[in-house]
C-alpha cells in the first residue's frame, strides 16, 4: 500500500466500520428504549403491517367487551330486582292466606291488607329503580330488547329480552290496585298470584341463562384479546436478554473503532522519518 498525504485509507475503512457499528448500536438502543424489535415500517414492513392489523382487532374486541360489560350489569341487576320481585309475592301469599281465614276480624283484615298493598308498592318501586346505564328491562319503559355487538365487526349481536314485571302485565297478573279486603277478593288474589309467581321464576330463568351466554362469550372475548396481545408481541417485541450481550458487544467494538481511526491517522506521521537527515 503506498504511502501518501493525501489519502488515508486505513483511516476510511476504519471510519466506515465505526460508521458501521454506530448504526446497529443505534438499532440496539431503540430496541433496547421501546422494547420492540419492530417499532415501524422501517424495521420490518410486512411484521409492522401485520402487526397493526392485530392492533386494530384488539381494540375493536375491546369495544365488544365494553359492550358485553353494559349488557352483563343490566341483566345483573335485572335479576337482582327480579329475584326481590320474587321474595316480595311470596311475601304478598303469606298475606292473602292469612286474609282467606273467614274467622278473623275487620281489624285484622285491614292489617292485612295495608300489609298486601304495601308489598305491591314496593313490588313497583323495586321494578322502577332497576335501572343500569338508563336501561330497564323489568318495567315496560323500553321499548325494544336490547343488542349489543358481539365480535369485532359488529355483524353479530347478542339480545338481552325485556322482561316486564309490573303489576297487572302478562307475567304478574296480579293487578296494582289488588285487594285482600274480603275473603273473595283475597280468594282471587290468590289465583292470579300463584300464576304471577310461576311467571315470574320463569322469566328470571330466562334472563338468567341469557345472563350467562353473555358472561360466557365475555370471558371468551377476554381470551381472544389475551392470545391476540400474545400474537402481536411474538412478532414485535424484542428479546431484551440478547439485546443486552449485543448492545455491550457494540460498544466494546465502538472504542476499537475509535482508537482504529486513531491508529490509522497517525501512519501519515512515518513519513516524516523518510525526509529525517
Amino acid at each position: 500500500m503506498a504511502i501518501s498525504v493525501h489519502t488515508n485509507t486505513a483511516a476510511q475503512i476504519a471510519l466506515q466500520n465505526l460508521n458501521t457499528t454506530n448504526r446497529e448500536l443505534e438499532d440496539v438502543q431503540n430496541r433496547v428504549s421501546t422494547g420492540l424489535k419492530v417499532s415501524s415500517a422501517k424495521d420490518n414492513a410486512s411484521i409492522y403491517a401485520v402487526a397493526q392489523g392485530l392492533r386494530a382487532d384488539i381494540g375493536s374486541f375491546g369495544a365488544v367487551k365494553n359492550s358485553l360489560n353494559r349488557a352483563q350489569s343490566i341483566a345483573d341487576v335485572a335479576l337482582a330486582a327480579g329475584s326481590s320481585v320474587s321474595d316480595l309475592l311470596v311475601s304478598a301469599k303469606e298475606k292473602i292466606l292469612a286474609a282467606l281465614d273467614p274467622s278473623i276480624d275487620t281489624a285484622s283484615r285491614t292489617a292485612y291488607n295495608n300489609d298486601f298493598k304495601s308489598i305491591l308498592r314496593q313490588i313497583t318501586s323495586v321494578l322502577n329503580n332497576a335501572v343500569f346505564d338508563g336501561a330497564n328491562i323489568l318495567n315496560g319503559s323500553l321499548a325494544a330488547d336490547i343488542g349489543f355487538i358481539a365480535d369485532a365487526n359488529a355483524a353479530q349481536a347478542l339480545t338481552l329480552q325485556r322482561e316486564t314485571l309490573s303489576l297487572g302485565g302478562s307475567i304478574i297478573t296480579l293487578a296494582a290496585t289488588a285487594s285482600i279486603g274480603t275473603v273473595a277478593l283475597a280468594s282471587a288474589a290468590r289465583t292470579a298470584l300463584d300464576t304471577s309467581l310461576d311467571n315470574v321464576n320463569a322469566a328470571l330463568g330466562r334472563l338468567g341463562s341469557k345472563a350467562k351466554q353473555i358472561e360466557n362469550h365475555n370471558i371468551f372475548v377476554t381470551k381472544l384479546m389475551d392470545s391476540l396481545t400474545t400474537g402481536v408481541g411474538n412478532l414485535v417485541d424484542a428479546d431484551l436478554a440478547t439485546e443486552s450481550a449485543k448492545l455491550q458487544a457494540l460498544q466494546v467494538k465502538q472504542q476499537l473503532g475509535v482508537q482504529a481511526i486513531s491508529i490509522a491517522n497517525q501512519a501519515p506521521q512515518t513519513i516524516l522519518s523518510l525526509f529525517r537527515s
